[in-house]
């Protein structure tokens, strides 16, 4: 495939949640130069003619940007299929049904646990309700609804009851995604990666849902990537089915590629298809030729394509290393020496998200859900 499929565009990094997962970069300061409704139709308008068929508006909380029902529209009137990532909060009736007016396709929404009170802890801010409500506004208005929950060490033990959840609120879908270690997360990696024991556990009740549910939930759960022996194909290989547009314009081969010390490439600067075809920042792990041993000469090269090149980064100052998570990594001792650290003893406790919610036009600048 030659030709990107999705496009991720993060609208705004505004946020009203402050969840110690979260993956967004920690210096929000640098995306405050947000792109303006004309930016985003000619990004969208570039895209479709690359060839991109799925449009996911995530963040922060897409809700916070007041064009987002005139993004939705430009997208529909595209032909692209139109997905809404959201934290709910701000899904308003008023604004639920003018989104669908555009053409919305289908909804995508976080959930925090299963019940108010932890759920609200997590999130840093009484949200449950409201959530929950959002929920059921999304199926009376006839859309597809995707519950994504983050697991970590305070929630997956809670896996069935979020399951439970799921069922009562008519979901079609069910995402249980354990917690990604990039930005906030991995600051909090000690006090959210669940213990082996813990994920074990987990896999045995969302077994037992998928045979209970059949045909009525779809689940797909995600196992941490520190338990697996070898890494997932980060976004399928870089730069080889989806691409990511951020609030301020840059363009990514994956969503936390920020965190890289690469070329930048920006939407503001250069067309979609050139940043798609030819940036360094898109060639520079595109393919196998850049890898490293023991990739080179790994079977699975065109299955995980080395693993992810961001954790690889974070993990070991290298983004050209061999994922740490695969049992081949030289530096795979990190990984086991964070697993075995979750085993041991009580977590810590997470350190507390410092972006703040504002009010007026400075939200509109500053968190993702």
């Amino acid at each position: 495939m030659t030709r990107p499929y999705g496009l991720l565009a993060e609208l705004t990094y505004a946020c009203p949640l402050h969840c110690p997962y979260c993956s967004n970069p920690l210096n929000l300061g640098d995306y405050r130069d947000e792109l303006t409704t004309e930016q985003w139709q000619r990004v969208l308008t570039e895209a479709r003619e690359l060839g991109v068929l799925q449009l996911h508006l995530s963040g922060g909380e897409p809700l916070q940007r007041r064009d987002v029902v005139e993004i939705v529209r430009h997208g529909s009137r595209l032909g692209l299929y139109t997905n809404l990532i959201t934290s709910a909060v701000g899904l308003s009736p008023r604004r639920a049904e003018q989104l669908r007016e555009a053409g919305l396709d289908h909804v995508q929404m976080s959930i925090q646990a299963h019940e108010a009170t932890a759920s609200d802890r997590i999130a840093g801010t009484p949200s449950f309700e409201r959530k929950v409500s959002a929920a059921r506004l999304v199926k009376e208005l006839g859309w597809p609804l995707t519950l994504n929950v983050v697991l970590h060490r305070h929630n997956i033990d809670h896996v069935g009851d979020v399951l439970r959840l799921a069922e009562e609120l008519r979901a079609d879908r069910i995402e249980l995604a354990n917690t990604q270690y990039y930005g906030w997360a991995l600051l909090n990696r000690g006090a959210l990666l669940p213990s082996r024991a813990q994920v074990d556990r987990a896999e045995a009740v969302v077994r037992a849902a998928r045979d209970r549910l059949r045909g009525q939930v779809e689940i797909t759960y995600v196992l941490p990537d520190y338990y697996e022996q070898y890494p997932k194909p980060c976004m399928d290989g870089w730069a080889r089915r989806q691409l990511t547009v951020v609030p301020n314009g840059d363009a990514l081969p994956c969503p936390a590629a920020q965190v890289l010390p690469l070329p930048r490439a920006n939407v503001r600067e250069h067309s979609v298809e050139w940043i798609w075809t030819r940036s360094p920042l898109f060639q520079r792990f595109r393919g196998t030729d850049w890898m490293p041993e023991p990739c080179r000469s790994c079977p699975r090269r065109e299955i995980d394509f080395g693993g992810c090149r961001c954790q690889a980064f974070l993990l070991t100052g290298d983004a050209a290393r061999t994922d740490p998570v695969c049992v081949l990594s030289p530096d795979h001792g990190i990984v086991v020496d964070a697993v075995r650290a979750a085993g041991e003893g009580d977590a810590l406790v997470p350190r507390p998200n410092p972006r703040r919610v504002t009010s007026g036009r400075e939200r509109s600048r500053t968190a993702r859900s």
